[in-house]
Protein backbone atom coordinates (compact mmCIF):
# COMPACT_ATOMS: atom_id res chain seq x y z
CA UNK A 1 0.00 0.00 0.00
CA UNK A 2 1.32 3.53 -0.88
CA UNK A 3 -0.17 6.71 1.21
CA UNK A 4 -1.11 9.60 -1.31
CA UNK A 5 -2.34 12.82 0.77
CA UNK A 6 -4.27 15.46 -1.03
CA UNK A 7 -2.79 18.30 -2.59
CA UNK A 8 -2.28 21.22 -0.23
CA UNK A 9 -1.53 24.73 -0.83
CA UNK A 10 1.63 25.33 -0.22
CA UNK A 11 3.28 28.71 0.95
CA UNK A 12 5.32 30.57 -1.25
CA UNK A 13 8.98 31.23 -0.88
CA UNK A 14 10.20 33.76 1.66
CA UNK A 15 6.67 34.78 2.93
CA UNK A 16 6.82 33.37 6.17
CA UNK A 17 8.40 35.38 9.16
CA UNK A 18 9.63 34.09 12.32
CA UNK A 19 7.19 33.86 14.81
CA UNK A 20 4.14 33.55 12.15
CA UNK A 21 3.16 30.23 13.30
CA UNK A 22 4.00 26.23 12.16
CA UNK A 23 5.21 25.36 8.88
CA UNK A 24 2.31 24.31 6.94
CA UNK A 25 2.67 20.38 6.62
CA UNK A 26 3.08 18.86 2.67
CA UNK A 27 1.46 16.20 0.96
CA UNK A 28 5.01 14.42 0.79
CA UNK A 29 5.58 14.66 4.74
CA UNK A 30 1.75 13.81 5.27
CA UNK A 31 1.73 11.07 3.10
CA UNK A 32 5.64 9.77 5.71
CA UNK A 33 3.28 10.52 8.82
CA UNK A 34 0.75 8.18 7.33
CA UNK A 35 3.30 5.21 6.35
CA UNK A 36 5.14 5.42 9.00
CA UNK A 37 1.61 5.39 11.42
CA UNK A 38 0.10 2.25 9.26
CA UNK A 39 3.38 0.76 9.25
CA UNK A 40 3.93 0.91 12.89
CA UNK A 41 0.25 0.29 13.73
CA UNK A 42 0.19 -2.90 11.17
CA UNK A 43 3.64 -4.36 13.24
CA UNK A 44 2.34 -3.93 17.22
CA UNK A 45 -0.68 -5.81 15.88
CA UNK A 46 1.08 -8.16 14.23
CA UNK A 47 3.61 -8.75 17.13
CA UNK A 48 0.22 -9.18 19.72
CA UNK A 49 -1.42 -11.29 17.40
CA UNK A 50 1.45 -13.75 17.86
CA UNK A 51 2.19 -13.14 21.05
CA UNK A 52 -1.47 -12.59 23.05
CA UNK A 53 -4.52 -12.47 20.87
CA UNK A 54 -4.35 -16.12 19.07
CA UNK A 55 -2.98 -15.78 15.33
CA UNK A 56 -3.15 -18.94 13.77
CA UNK A 57 -0.18 -18.87 11.45
CA UNK A 58 3.54 -19.66 12.17
CA UNK A 59 5.08 -17.23 13.94
CA UNK A 60 7.95 -17.44 10.87
CA UNK A 61 4.97 -16.66 8.44
CA UNK A 62 5.10 -12.46 9.09
CA UNK A 63 9.07 -12.63 9.28
CA UNK A 64 9.00 -14.41 5.91
CA UNK A 65 6.87 -12.07 4.10
CA UNK A 66 8.89 -8.98 5.08
CA UNK A 67 11.89 -10.36 3.43
CA UNK A 68 10.17 -11.87 0.50
CA UNK A 69 8.34 -8.30 0.12
CA UNK A 70 11.39 -6.05 0.46
CA UNK A 71 13.05 -8.13 -2.28
CA UNK A 72 10.52 -8.29 -4.10
CA UNK A 73 9.66 -4.23 -3.71
CA UNK A 74 13.93 -3.33 -4.90
CA UNK A 75 14.07 -5.88 -7.72
CA UNK A 76 10.32 -4.25 -9.58
CA UNK A 77 11.70 -1.20 -8.53
CA UNK A 78 15.32 -1.71 -9.98
CA UNK A 79 13.90 -3.22 -13.16
CA UNK A 80 11.58 -0.21 -14.02
CA UNK A 81 14.01 2.34 -13.07
CA UNK A 82 16.20 0.29 -15.68
CA UNK A 83 13.73 0.36 -18.34
CA UNK A 84 12.58 4.02 -17.86
CA UNK A 85 15.96 4.93 -17.62
CA UNK A 86 15.66 6.62 -14.26
CA UNK A 87 17.46 5.74 -10.50
CA UNK A 88 15.78 3.61 -7.99
CA UNK A 89 13.54 5.20 -5.69
CA UNK A 90 15.40 3.29 -2.46
CA UNK A 91 18.40 5.15 -3.58
CA UNK A 92 19.55 8.93 -1.54
CA UNK A 93 20.28 6.88 1.43
CA UNK A 94 18.86 5.58 4.67
CA UNK A 95 15.56 7.82 4.78
CA UNK A 96 14.99 7.22 1.06
CA UNK A 97 15.23 3.40 1.64
CA UNK A 98 12.77 3.36 4.75
CA UNK A 99 10.21 5.22 3.02
CA UNK A 100 10.40 3.18 -0.10
CA UNK A 101 10.25 -0.31 1.78
CA UNK A 102 7.30 0.93 3.87
CA UNK A 103 4.79 -0.03 1.22
CA UNK A 104 6.29 -3.19 1.08
CA UNK A 105 6.17 -3.47 4.81
CA UNK A 106 2.62 -2.70 5.37
CA UNK A 107 1.31 -5.16 1.95
CA UNK A 108 3.60 -8.38 3.66
CA UNK A 109 2.22 -8.23 6.73
CA UNK A 110 -1.53 -7.04 5.85
CA UNK A 111 -1.33 -10.45 3.56
CA UNK A 112 0.81 -12.59 6.72
CA UNK A 113 -2.44 -11.67 8.63
CA UNK A 114 -5.14 -12.06 6.49
CA UNK A 115 -4.98 -15.28 4.24
CA UNK A 116 -5.00 -18.49 5.56
CA UNK A 117 -2.42 -21.21 4.39
CA UNK A 118 -2.72 -23.99 6.13
CA UNK A 119 0.80 -25.42 6.88
CA UNK A 120 2.27 -23.94 3.75
CA UNK A 121 4.15 -20.84 3.88
CA UNK A 122 4.93 -20.45 -0.04
CA UNK A 123 1.29 -18.52 -0.61
CA UNK A 124 1.93 -16.17 1.82
CA UNK A 125 5.15 -15.51 0.07
CA UNK A 126 3.00 -15.66 -3.60
CA UNK A 127 0.68 -13.33 -2.45
CA UNK A 128 3.32 -10.34 -1.16
CA UNK A 129 5.10 -11.41 -4.98
CA UNK A 130 1.98 -10.77 -6.72
CA UNK A 131 0.99 -7.86 -4.36
CA UNK A 132 4.39 -5.95 -5.23
CA UNK A 133 4.22 -6.74 -8.81
CA UNK A 134 0.66 -4.99 -8.99
CA UNK A 135 2.18 -2.06 -8.44
CA UNK A 136 3.94 -1.60 -11.69
CA UNK A 137 1.88 -4.05 -14.07
CA UNK A 138 -0.95 -1.93 -13.83
CA UNK A 139 -0.80 1.78 -13.78
CA UNK A 140 -2.75 4.75 -15.30
CA UNK A 141 -1.64 7.88 -15.97
CA UNK A 142 -3.17 9.99 -13.50
CA UNK A 143 -3.35 14.08 -13.54
CA UNK A 144 0.32 13.66 -15.09
CA UNK A 145 1.92 11.07 -12.58
CA UNK A 146 1.91 7.10 -13.22
CA UNK A 147 -0.13 5.79 -10.97
CA UNK A 148 -0.95 1.99 -9.78
CA UNK A 149 -4.92 1.39 -9.78
CA UNK A 150 -5.01 -1.77 -7.87
CA UNK A 151 -4.96 -2.37 -4.00
CA UNK A 152 -1.61 -3.74 -3.97
CA UNK A 153 -2.10 -6.00 -0.67
CA UNK A 154 -6.03 -6.87 -1.60
CA UNK A 155 -4.62 -7.85 -4.85
CA UNK A 156 -2.07 -9.91 -3.32
CA UNK A 157 -5.15 -11.98 -1.80
CA UNK A 158 -7.56 -11.97 -4.00
CA UNK A 159 -5.27 -13.39 -6.85
CA UNK A 160 -3.92 -16.09 -4.42
CA UNK A 161 -7.41 -16.72 -3.10
CA UNK A 162 -8.53 -17.30 -7.14
CA UNK A 163 -5.35 -19.48 -8.21
CA UNK A 164 -5.77 -21.85 -5.24
CA UNK A 165 -8.86 -22.39 -3.96
CA UNK A 166 -7.69 -24.49 -0.77
CA UNK A 167 -6.50 -21.27 0.36
CA UNK A 168 -8.26 -19.40 2.48
CA UNK A 169 -9.16 -16.13 4.56
CA UNK A 170 -7.86 -16.37 8.45
CA UNK A 171 -10.86 -17.02 10.93
CA UNK A 172 -12.02 -13.90 11.97
CA UNK A 173 -11.82 -15.15 15.90
CA UNK A 174 -8.09 -15.20 15.46
CA UNK A 175 -7.98 -11.36 16.31
CA UNK A 176 -9.66 -11.81 20.32
CA UNK A 177 -9.35 -15.84 20.14
CA UNK A 178 -6.86 -15.57 23.27
CA UNK A 179 -8.71 -12.86 25.36
CA UNK A 180 -12.38 -12.31 27.15
CA UNK A 181 -14.46 -10.26 29.01
CA UNK A 182 -13.96 -6.01 28.30
CA UNK A 183 -10.93 -7.48 25.80
CA UNK A 184 -13.40 -8.17 23.55
CA UNK A 185 -14.84 -4.91 22.75
CA UNK A 186 -11.35 -2.77 23.60
CA UNK A 187 -9.51 -4.41 21.38
CA UNK A 188 -11.84 -3.48 18.04
CA UNK A 189 -12.76 -0.13 19.62
CA UNK A 190 -9.14 0.62 19.82
CA UNK A 191 -8.47 -0.20 16.38
CA UNK A 192 -11.20 2.13 15.29
CA UNK A 193 -10.70 4.99 17.23
CA UNK A 194 -6.74 4.69 16.14
CA UNK A 195 -7.47 3.76 12.36
CA UNK A 196 -9.79 6.74 12.54
CA UNK A 197 -7.97 9.00 14.00
CA UNK A 198 -5.24 8.50 11.10
CA UNK A 199 -7.43 8.31 8.50
CA UNK A 200 -8.80 11.65 9.50
CA UNK A 201 -5.43 13.53 10.33
CA UNK A 202 -3.64 12.29 7.38
CA UNK A 203 -5.09 10.65 4.82
CA UNK A 204 -8.11 12.60 4.42
CA UNK A 205 -10.21 9.58 3.86
CA UNK A 206 -12.98 9.80 5.92
CA UNK A 207 -15.99 10.61 3.42
CA UNK A 208 -14.74 7.34 2.07
CA UNK A 209 -15.09 5.68 5.15
CA UNK A 210 -18.58 6.78 5.89
CA UNK A 211 -19.42 5.74 2.08
CA UNK A 212 -18.70 2.55 2.73
CA UNK A 213 -20.09 1.93 6.13
CA UNK A 214 -23.01 3.76 5.26
CA UNK A 215 -23.85 1.62 1.92
CA UNK A 216 -22.69 -1.71 3.98
CA UNK A 217 -25.88 -0.79 6.19
CA UNK A 218 -27.75 0.14 2.86
CA UNK A 219 -27.40 -3.57 1.25
CA UNK A 220 -27.85 -5.18 4.66
CA UNK A 221 -31.54 -3.68 4.61
CA UNK A 222 -32.18 -3.70 0.71
CA UNK A 223 -31.06 -7.87 1.05
CA UNK A 224 -33.30 -7.99 4.16
CA UNK A 225 -36.31 -6.07 2.71
CA UNK A 226 -35.77 -7.72 -0.75
CA UNK A 227 -34.32 -11.42 -0.59
CA UNK A 228 -36.01 -11.85 3.08
CA UNK A 229 -32.26 -12.04 4.27
CA UNK A 230 -31.88 -11.91 8.40
CA UNK A 231 -31.33 -7.99 8.97
CA UNK A 232 -29.04 -8.62 12.04
CA UNK A 233 -26.78 -11.26 10.45
CA UNK A 234 -26.42 -8.92 7.50
CA UNK A 235 -25.20 -6.30 9.14
CA UNK A 236 -23.18 -8.17 12.22
CA UNK A 237 -20.26 -8.27 10.12
CA UNK A 238 -19.57 -4.22 11.01
CA UNK A 239 -18.68 -5.20 14.42
CA UNK A 240 -16.07 -7.53 14.24
CA UNK A 241 -12.02 -6.65 14.20
CA UNK A 242 -11.81 -8.29 10.65
CA UNK A 243 -14.37 -5.41 9.38
CA UNK A 244 -12.62 -2.75 11.10
CA UNK A 245 -9.13 -3.67 10.04
CA UNK A 246 -10.62 -3.92 6.60
CA UNK A 247 -12.07 -0.62 6.86
CA UNK A 248 -9.55 1.79 8.25
CA UNK A 249 -6.35 0.16 6.99
CA UNK A 250 -7.34 -1.45 3.51
CA UNK A 251 -10.32 -0.06 1.25
CA UNK A 252 -8.70 3.38 2.45
CA UNK A 253 -5.44 2.99 0.46
CA UNK A 254 -4.34 6.41 -0.56
CA UNK A 255 -3.02 5.22 -3.45
CA UNK A 256 -5.33 3.67 -5.31
CA UNK A 257 -8.59 5.75 -4.39
CA UNK A 258 -9.59 8.99 -5.13
CA UNK A 259 -9.25 12.17 -3.27
CA UNK A 260 -12.04 14.69 -3.90
CA UNK A 261 -14.98 14.14 -1.72
CA UNK A 262 -17.70 13.53 -3.83
CA UNK A 263 -15.71 10.14 -5.73
CA UNK A 264 -14.92 9.04 -2.09
CA UNK A 265 -18.25 8.67 -1.28
CA UNK A 266 -19.05 6.80 -4.66
CA UNK A 267 -16.37 4.59 -4.51
CA UNK A 268 -17.33 3.57 -0.70
CA UNK A 269 -20.74 2.83 -1.54
CA UNK A 270 -19.54 1.03 -4.92
CA UNK A 271 -17.57 -1.14 -3.14
CA UNK A 272 -20.28 -1.60 -0.94
CA UNK A 273 -23.09 -2.06 -3.63
CA UNK A 274 -20.38 -4.60 -5.27
CA UNK A 275 -20.74 -6.98 -1.80
CA UNK A 276 -23.64 -7.02 -1.28
CA UNK A 277 -24.16 -8.43 -5.09
CA UNK A 278 -21.46 -10.87 -4.35
CA UNK A 279 -22.87 -11.76 -1.15
CA UNK A 280 -26.30 -12.75 -3.29
CA UNK A 281 -24.04 -14.91 -5.68
CA UNK A 282 -22.71 -16.62 -2.46
CA UNK A 283 -19.45 -15.46 -3.27
CA UNK A 284 -17.35 -16.09 0.17
CA UNK A 285 -14.42 -13.13 1.06
CA UNK A 286 -16.67 -11.29 -0.46
CA UNK A 287 -14.98 -7.77 0.98
CA UNK A 288 -11.65 -8.69 -1.14
CA UNK A 289 -13.25 -9.02 -4.50
CA UNK A 290 -15.65 -5.70 -3.79
CA UNK A 291 -12.59 -3.80 -3.25
CA UNK A 292 -10.88 -4.89 -6.28
CA UNK A 293 -13.24 -5.08 -8.65
CA UNK A 294 -14.14 -1.89 -7.67
CA UNK A 295 -10.64 -0.66 -8.29
CA UNK A 296 -11.34 -1.97 -11.50
CA UNK A 297 -14.19 0.41 -12.20
CA UNK A 298 -12.52 3.15 -11.11
CA UNK A 299 -9.94 2.56 -13.66
CA UNK A 300 -12.43 1.87 -16.39
CA UNK A 301 -13.97 5.10 -15.34
CA UNK A 302 -9.95 6.78 -15.55
CA UNK A 303 -9.66 5.64 -19.24
CA UNK A 304 -13.05 6.43 -20.39
CA UNK A 305 -12.64 9.63 -19.47
CA UNK A 306 -9.44 9.75 -21.69
CA UNK A 307 -11.34 8.53 -25.27
CA UNK A 308 -14.39 11.41 -24.32
CA UNK A 309 -14.06 14.69 -25.89
CA UNK A 310 -13.55 17.39 -22.88
CA UNK A 311 -17.00 19.10 -22.42
CA UNK A 312 -14.93 21.96 -20.13
CA UNK A 313 -11.99 23.45 -19.84
CA UNK A 314 -9.56 21.45 -16.90
CA UNK A 315 -6.44 22.85 -15.59
CA UNK A 316 -3.43 20.94 -16.69
CA UNK A 317 -5.28 19.34 -19.99
CA UNK A 318 -7.05 16.87 -17.08
CA UNK A 319 -10.62 15.73 -18.68
CA UNK A 320 -13.96 16.63 -16.20
CA UNK A 321 -14.33 12.75 -15.91
CA UNK A 322 -10.50 11.95 -14.29
CA UNK A 323 -10.40 14.76 -12.17
CA UNK A 324 -14.08 13.44 -10.39
CA UNK A 325 -12.56 9.89 -10.42
CA UNK A 326 -9.02 10.67 -9.34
Amino acid sequence: MTTTAPAEAQPVAGTRRAGSGPTPVTPEVRREKALLRFALSITVFNVAGHLLLGFEQSPITPIATVLVSYAAAMLFETLDAWVRGRAPQYLGGTRALVMFLLPAHIAALACAMLLWGNASLWPYLFAVTVANASKYLVRLDVRGRLRHVLNPSNTGIVVTLLLFPWVGIAPPYQFTANVGGALDWAIPFGILVLGTMLNAKLTGKVPLILGWVLGFAAQAVVRWLVLDHQLVGALVPITGVAFILFTNYMITDPGTTPVATRAQVVFGVTAAAVYGLLVVSGVVFGLFFALVITCVLRAGVILAARLAPAREQVPSGTSPATAAVA
